[in-house]
């Protein structure tokens, strides 16, 4: 899961404990939230857009997907005038902090790691803020720590 960490970073969400993951407005990353992510799963907290991009910390899956409730709230900026409370457009699923790395597996490791060549983060032109990661390219992560 990607966030800008001007907008939530690995800190604040270690400051919160859990936070839902909300203003997602692509429609193939909130179908991740809504019809993959269950309770338990672990997650990848990934800084973007920043100097250092890369893998700031780790979460999991706290939740059963939701409305995000930003959707209705008119003065937010991710307000849907599309939305309803009666057929909302937009779900979430909300994180729990589990740790904070001593410092950022940077996306230059993880492109420089030939086992993660086929991680979705990695392909050419994605800019998904949420993708799928198997097993086993949690684990290689896990021993890039």
């Amino acid at each position: 899961m990607k966030s800008e960490p001007t907008e939530y970073s690995i800190d604040h969400l270690e400051r919160d404990g859990v936070s839902s993951w909300f203003g997602v407005r692509n429609y193939q990353a909130r179908n991740y939230m809504r019809d993959s992510m269950k309770v338990g799963d672990r997650v990848l907290f990934y800084h973007s857009n920043c100097k250092i991009p890369g893998i700031a910390g780790f979460a999991e899956v706290a939740s059963l997907p939701h409305d995000d409730i930003t959707q209705f709230i008119f003065s937010d900026k991710h307000f849907d005038p599309r939305s309803t409370p009666e057929k909302p457009t937009w779900q979430c699923v909300d994180v729990r902090f589990i740790g904070k790395l001593a410092s950022v597996i940077s996306l230059s490791e993880l492109r420089s790691t030939p086992r993660l060549a086929s991680m979705k983060i990695l392909q050419k032109g994605n800019r998904l803020s949420i993708t799928p990661v198997t097993d086993d390219e949690y684990e290689i992560i896990q021993s890039l720590i």
